[in-house]
């Protein structure tokens, strides 16, 4: 458990609906009371700057019968909300805010959700994690399909407890009124946060590193399948799955890097290391151009603009595209 700022406000909001939480250094010990047991908060439910909190929260009170109101810092209030509060109130749940429940504060009473299919406009696996907590809690079946499979760590987490799912290349499907069984769970380290190692050890001169137990996920993997079309010296040890995630040791040392295209289904694989993956690019012989990355607008910041600006500060030669970047 890495006890980072988003971590801590998911905690906070559980503990105000009276979830008994304990943390012991990296390890956290959750006393769980079910889905139909979690309290009506007295306060309001604070999610600092954390996107995936709000969207799956959201997911979970749809399905609680009571009142309950999400909000965040500053960048959470400019970030768009309806791609996820428009699937749950479909399955039934109330939901307003600013801009018809387009912007924090949201306001949810939820209870007596009924399984719908969904087809979602974007790969997101927020939209995905959300619709699925509700339809856990839904009568009947939900089914979500998304253009391209998304990150998958809800499903395999469901499935760690005990939740059935049916799944294929593009869809998911869940039916309502399942128990969660509690269990435990080993969290492999984050390749959002490897990706900077990673990409430090192949642009530094005489580089070596080795990063210990990161997941592996092939929903994410994405930046490693980039390093590898760039030429990296990048080897890999699958180590083991424990939890539902494989996890390995990576090795990364310098490397003589070319320019690709990254666009279409690997997007949605890589989408928070483009930042550092623009920077990667810098160093690589030839052209690099990202495509398809338009979600990258709506972030806490419009990523795109804010990387082009930044690296332009530091001599690269890069342009903003409508959907990604030239470098």
């Amino acid at each position: 458990f890495l006890p980072g700022a988003d971590c801590l406000s998911t905690i906070d909001c559980f503990r105000k609906m009276g979830v008994e939480i304990e943390q012991k250094g990296t390890d956290v010990v959750i006393h769980g009371k079910g889905l139909k047991e979690l309290k009506e908060p007295s306060d309001i439910l604070d999610v600092g700057n954390s996107g995936t909190t709000i969207r799956l929260m959201m997911g979970i009170l749809a399905g609680c019968e009571f009142h309950s109101t999400l909000i965040g810092d500053e960048s959470i209030a400019k970030r768009p909300m309806k791609r996820v509060t428009g699937p749950l109130k479909q399955l039934g749940a109330k939901i307003d805010g600013r801009a018809n429940g387009e912007y924090t504060p949201l306001s949810i009473r939820g209870g007596h959700l009924k399984g719908i299919t969904y087809e979602s406009p974007v790969a997101s696996a927020q939209i995905k994690s959300a619709v699925l907590l509700a339809g856990l809690q839904a009568e009947g079946t939900t089914t979500l399909t998304e253009p391209h499979k998304s990150r998958d760590h809800t499903e395999r987490m469901l499935s760690m407890f005990g939740v059935k799912l049916d799944e294929d290349e593009q869809s998911v499907s869940i039916e309502g009124g399942q128990t969660l069984t509690a269990t435990d769970i080993f969290v492999p380290g984050d390749i959002s946060s490897a990706a900077f190692f990673l990409v430090a050890g192949s642009i530094v001169p005489n580089s070596q590193i080795v990063l210990k137990n990161v997941g592996l996920n092939k929903t994410r993997t994405g930046i490693i399948d980039v390093l590898k079309l760039m030429g990296a010296n990048l080897e890999i040890n699958e180590v083991d799955a424990k939890g539902g995630e494989p996890y390995g040791d990576l090795t990364i040392s310098t490397s003589s890097l070319k320019g690709i295209e990254i666009s279409g289904d690997m997007i949605s694989r890589l989408i928070d290391e483009i930042p550092i993956i623009a920077l990667l690019a810098t160093q690589a012989e030839g052209t690099t151009i990202i495509k398809d990355a338009a979600e990258l607008k709506v972030k806490e910041t419009n990523r795109i603009d804010t990387v082009v600006s930044e690296l332009k500060k530091l001599g690269a030669d890069i342009e903003a595209t409508d959907d990604g970047m030239k470098i």
